[in-house]
């Protein structure tokens, strides 16, 4: 199993940047993907981006694409979750869940759907004032 502890969540102000980060321990042998999902208050869970551990295949949800830039640490086992231009509908909790069940498919359909991951770490709360 793999455990996974998100941080760097703050709060913000329209156009500023911030990172989060996703630490990954345990069996990251039996790890495939990296998700990154948010719920704000009253909303559903929402994909925000995704990429695959090995090859460092990368996807993205709508509302973030060409903002949210995901991405590996160079000889860690941390996910980074750069995120510019943040906007007050960027205000939500974050999370960052792991795909470790072999022989599932990456799409860019599959990626977004939480059944799609089976370890999901504790969120961090990103707050974006106007």
């Amino acid at each position: 199993q793999v455990q996974l502890g998100a941080s760097g969540g703050g709060a913000v102000q329209t156009g500023d940047s911030l990172t989060l980060s996703c630490a990954v321990s345990g069996r990251t042998l039996s790890l495939f993907l990296i998700g990154w999902f948010r719920q704000g208050a009253g909303k559903d869970r929402e994909f925000v981006a995704a990429r695959t551990w090995n090859d460092g295949i990368s996807y993205y949800g709508d509302s973030v694409t060409g903002r949210f830039t995901t991405f590996r640490g160079r000889s860690t086992n941390t996910v980074y979750l750069q995120m510019n231009g943040l906007k007050p509908e960027d205000t939500a909790t974050y999370y960052c869940a792991a795909s470790t069940l072999p022989g599932r498919a990456f799409t860019a359909t599959t990626v977004r759907r939480d059944s799609l991951y089976d370890t999901w770490g504790p969120g961090t709360q990103v707050t974006v004032s106007a």
